[in-house]
C-alpha cells in the first residue's frame, strides 16, 4: 500500500481570502467533480466575564498536529467517496473577523462533499492538538476551551 506523506496544513496568521479563492479556482478543470463543500472558521468577538476577545493566538507542536491532520484526512478518504480535500489552519495571532480554519472537500455529489466536510471539522475540533490563547481588548488572555 502506498503510504501518503502528511500535507502541510499550517498557515502563519489569518488564512488569506486569496488562498481560499485559489483553492476553489484550481478545481475548475476537474470535470469529475460535481460539488464542493467549504467550512470557514472565523474568530468571534466573544464576551467573556465582561471582556471582549480581540484575537486568538494559536500554537501547536506542528509535527504531531500535522500527523493527526493526516490521520483524519486518510480516515475521511476511506469513509467518504471524495475526490479531494484541502485543510488549512492558522498558527500565531488571528484577529476577530479573520479566518483561522479552511476545510474544502470535493466529490461527484453534494451530499458526500457536505458530510465529509462536516466530518473533517468535527474530527479536527475533537482531536488535533492545537491550542488557542484568547486575547482580550485589554491585552489580558486566557486559554480557549472548545465546547
Amino acid at each position: 500500500m502506498n503510504k501518503k506523506k502528511p500535507k502541510k496544513v499550517f498557515v502563519q496568521g489569518a488564512i488569506p481570502p486569496e488562498k481560499i479563492a485559489n483553492s476553489i479556482g484550481n478545481h475548475q478543470s476537474k470535470t469529475n467533480i460535481g460539488a464542493h463543500s467549504i467550512f470557514l472558521g472565523q474568530i468571534r468577538a466573544d464576551e467573556i466575564d465582561g471582556k471582549t476577545v480581540s484575537a486568538i493566538d494559536y500554537s501547536a507542536y506542528e509535527e504531531m498536529a500535522e500527523n493527526v491532520f493526516h490521520e483524519i484526512r486518510e480516515a475521511t478518504f476511506s469513509k467518504f467517496d471524495i475526490t479531494c480535500a484541502h485543510i488549512y489552519h492558522s498558527l500565531g495571532k488571528v484577529k476577530t473577523g479573520e479566518i483561522c480554519l479552511f476545510v474544502f472537500t470535493s466529490s461527484a455529489h453534494r451530499k458526500i462533499a457536505i458530510e465529509a466536510c462536516n466530518y473533517f471539522v468535527e474530527e479536527i475540533k475533537a482531536n488535533v492538538p492545537i491550542f488557542g490563547k484568547e486575547i482580550f481588548e485589554d491585552e489580558t488572555h486566557q486559554w480557549k476551551v472548545n465546547k
